[in-house]
């Protein structure tokens, strides 16, 4: 930078000796505005200023003519000019061909810019602009178009020019309204979005920790445009403006008042930022009225249409209102740019020079579009030198670069030449300008998807001196910000300024707010379940369902999976006494098996006996189904793996109370008949029909509702539960039908049934087995509702050991017993009814011969 100016310097000082001269001469500069060539780009510049033309005050639309001079709009025609000559005279971009411009004025007026806009679409070689139903053939004067300037102009020539597909390519016009590509198709722009700098200026107040400041800009569309976006993305980043307001244009306007009340609400209150997003005059007016108000010292957040603008740096008292910041573009230095300015007006002012434009081919007549730049051929360099360096020079220049580079992908231009030779149209050209790729003085650019350029910022501090400030950098953003605080210093009282409503709340509380502003609240804990993500969070965030938190937390903890585990202790408890179910179950059984021929084995039901056993291990083996983490195969397998087995068992006791209660309450012809049924083939059909029944109630069960593998992440603190998940508790009771039917006929079959004296009471056995089973499934019920569903396979485990254990201790062991203890009663007599057929006709002839009869005492039934 300091290379440049001294650059700048030089070349000023040559060109005012070489015009020591002329001075108060005219030139011919404003002939140098346009040139012929194969392809033509117009352009549109603020070379002079609308004010006291009385444009508000015409009645006919004639002619204006705009006398005040603008330095900065002739420096960017002079860019675009340079760009030109620069591509004409190389061979890289467009061999072969010359591009020609025609650079008007816009006066900084929608109105005025119109004028050249129209001339611009005049058919080549005409003044006239054909009316066609079709614009696909049809050849205007110019490819493209580099400008206007501002937002407010190219809000106008941008839906103008997008009409005819025009490609037009801004300097300066960095509303984000232009991104809109359905209103402005053929709009592009090298420089960035006021998108893109809003969000820096909302990074750089997070950075700062400043989340209470106003925000103020200027009464038009850059202004209004550029507080809305920065109001829209401050409210989502949880900064909160506390004073909103408009700077009225022109100065002298009634609202006035309204901006002196604004800066007497933010004098008044804890707002140390104010975001400032204006244009240069708007600006100078409210640092105007905040000096003569003596508004304390604030830090002041400037939008780069003002940062670098001579209007506010000089204004007297400036140095009073405290810290300035701004982002600025960045760009490519242009070093040759002084000296080329300094050849233009020299040669403007060589009398053979301009005598030889006059002899080239004229552009359009000046009766048609008026005078072009009247105020340019009477500039020297020293009007021209305070904007020599000026960043957005590089943004006209790049402008140029773009459109040739189109050109050049449009042609299939190569080292030796352009082979396409058929003319281009502006809408072919604006094909190949969707986002292309350029280098401008070797800084790579590209137009994205909606017209714009990738452009980094710097962040430029005033550092007061005397007359006005210094821009020192003190960070860039590049997508991101990167801040330089060794560099920064503060024009307010004290160290760094703080800008907050409320204090900030600690880890693990979020802020409830008060009042109408988000940044004044008060700290409130999170709950338990939920965390707090960002330290400026509004609501606690939830946890997710597979995570979770404890009170006033700042992240999630993920959840373990939680099942009945193999090393519980009510597991642990529960296989102990599987154990000891299972161990007399299988007791029970070899039992039975040494003893197969023996007459209290064969009462029991022999084979069918042995049958019920080994249902009722498997039963006792089913619970091992429950612990361990749940698998589909696991949840499918519980339920018909415990009832088939119990279904079995439940069978065999049946056909056993049968045989009891056919002996009891049939005639003896009926009984015995009935008894060789059930001992027979038959009994083994009753057991399979029972199995077949219940595996039907399991099948429909497992297609119908079958169980699943669920995980609930809710039902525990800290660790998700995975279980068997029933989807219709109906269903799972009905698969209990045929073994409650069964055990229900059992019980009816042996209830009133009397025991004969002498004889093994094995009704009694059977009643009892019966109501262990009921009650042990009845309370299964309200228990397993009412248990945490944790411990609902546990509950499982412990009703079906519970239950075989039930049928063991009441029916099977006390067997057991006398085979062990009593084998003088394991004899026919004591047990097969058959075999005391035998010693007599019947029990009642047996009676009514001798009265009554010795019997042996039942060591069951009797006490001994």
């Amino acid at each position: 930078m300091p290379g440049l100016a001294l650059l700048g310097l030089t070349a000023l000082l040559g060109l005012m000796a070489l015009l020591d001269h002329g001075e108060g001469a005219t030139s011919c500069l404003s002939q140098q505005l346009r040139m012929q060539g194969d392809y033509v780009l117009g352009g549109l510049f603020p070379l002079g200023s609308a004010e006291g033309t009385g444009l508000g005050d015409r009645l006919q639309p004639n002619a204006t003519v705009c006398t005040r001079f603008s330095s900065l709009g002739l420096l960017w025609a002079l860019a675009v000019k340079m760009a030109v000559e620069e591509i004409n005279n190389g061979s890289a971009l467009l061999p072969g061909l010359h591009l020609g411009y025609d650079l008007f004025d816009t006066c900084s007026e929608p109105m005025v810019a119109m004028k050249p806009s129209l001339a611009f679409m005049a058919k080549a070689g005409s003044c006239s602009i054909a009316a066609y139903c079709n614009y696909t053939q049809y050849q205007p004067r110019v490819l493209a178009v580099i400008g206007p300037h501002s937002s407010e102009l190219a809000l106008v020539t941008g839906k103008f020019f997008s009409f005819f597909l025009v490609p037009q390519v801004s300097y300066g016009a960095s509303t984000d309204r232009l991104s809109n590509r359905e209103i402005f198709p053929s709009f592009f722009r090298t420089v960035p979005s006021d998108r893109v700098q809003v969000a820096a200026m909302v990074e750089l107040l997070q950075e700062l920790g400043w989340n209470w400041v106003a925000a103020v800009g200027s009464d038009d569309e850059y202004g209004r445009q550029g507080l809305s976006l920065f109001s829209g993305l401050a409210n989502a980043r949880g900064i909160c403006i506390a004073h909103e307001g408009l700077v009225p244009l022109p100065p002298g306007s009634l609202r006035l008042g309204a901006l002196q009340g604004l800066l007497r609400q933010v004098n008044q209150s804890s707002v140390q930022v104010v975001v400032l997003f204006s244009s240069a005059h708007a600006a100078r007016t409210l640092f105007s009225n905040s000096i003569r108000r003596k508004l304390s010292p604030k830090v002041w957040v400037a939008s780069e249409a003002w940062l670098t603008s001579d209007l506010v740096m000089t204004l007297p008292g400036m140095p009073g209102v405290g810290t300035v910041l701004g982002f600025l573009q960045q760009g490519a230095p242009m070093p040759e740019f002084p000296s080329y300015v300094r050849t233009r007006l020299a040669l403007a002012a060589d009398p053979a020079f301009c005598a030889s434009l006059d002899a080239e081919q004229p552009g359009l007549e000046e009766h048609v579009v008026g005078p072009r730049c009247p105020q340019c051929d009477h500039v020297t360099l020293e009007n021209l030198s305070a904007g020599l360096l000026h960043h957005q020079t590089f943004a006209a220049y790049a402008a140029v670069y773009g459109v040739a580079q189109a050109l050049h992908n449009t042609l299939r231009c190569n080292a030796s030449g352009c082979p396409r030779r058929e003319p281009v149209r502006p809408w072919q050209l604006l094909e190949n300008m969707y986002n292309v790729s350029f280098r401008a003085r070797g800084l790579a650019l590209q137009f994205d998807a909606s017209g714009n350029v990738n452009v980094d910022y710097h962040l430029k501090l005033w550092v007061w001196q005397d007359p006005t400030p210094e821009l020192r950098t003190v960070g860039t953003f590049k997508g991101r910000l990167e801040l330089w605080r060794s560099q920064m210093c503060w024009h307010t009282p004290g160290k760094q300024p703080v800008s907050q409503c409320s204090r900030q709340c600690k880890e693990g509380q979020v802020r409830r707010v008060k009042g109408f502003h988000s940044c004044c609240y008060d700290c409130v804990d999170c709950k338990a379940g939920s965390y707090q993500r960002h330290p400026d969070d509004l609501l606690c965030t939830q946890c997710d369902q597979d995570q979770w938190s404890p009170d006033r937390s700042t992240r999630c903890f993920p959840r373990k999976p939680m099942f009945l585990a193999w090393g519980e202790p009510a597991v642990l408890l529960l296989l102990a006494l599987l154990a000891l179910a299972l161990g007399l179950a299988l007791a029970a059984l070899g039992l039975f098996l040494w003893h197969s021929d023996s007459p209290l084995v064969q009462a029991s039901g022999g084979p069918r006996a042995c049958f019920g056993l080994a249902c009722l291990g498997l039963v006792c083996l089913s619970v091992l189904l429950f612990p361990g983490q749940p698998g589909p195969a696991s949840c499918l397998a519980q339920q018909p793996l415990f009832h088939l087995p119990l279904t079995g068992c439940l069978s065999t006791l049946f056909l056993q109370a049968a045989e009891i209660f056919v002996g009891s309450e049939l005639p003896p012809s009926w009984a015995e008949k009935m008894r060789g049924h059930l001992r027979g083939p038959w009994g083994w059909l009753v057991v399979l029909l029972a199995m077949l029944a219940e595996a039907a109630w399991c099948a429909w069960y497992l297609v119908a509702f079958p169980p699943e593998v669920v995980t609930d992440w809710r039902v525990l603190p800290t660790e998700a539960l995975v279980h068997c998940h029933v989807h219709s508790w109906i269903s799972f009771g009905l698969v209990h039908a045929t073994n409650a039917m069964l055990a229900f006929l059992c019980f009816l079959g042996t209830f009133l049934v009397q025991s004969r004296p002498g004889r093994y009471n094995g009704a009694r056995g059977l009643t009892f087995a019966m109501l262990a089973y009921f009650i042990t499934w009845i309370s299964f019920v309200p228990l397993f509702a009412n248990v945490h569903v944790a411990y609902q396979p546990a509950v499982q485990m412990g009703a079906i050991l519970l239950c075989a254990l039930g049928i063991l201790a009441t029916f099977h062991l006390p067997k057991c017993y006398l085979l062990l203890q009593r084998p003088e009663l394991n004899t026919p007599e004591f047990f097969l009814e058959d075999n005391a057929r035998a010693q007599g006709s019947s029990w009642g002839q047996g009676r009514g011969e001798s009265g009554q009869k010795q019997v042996t005492p039942d060591p069951v039934t009797s006490p001994q």
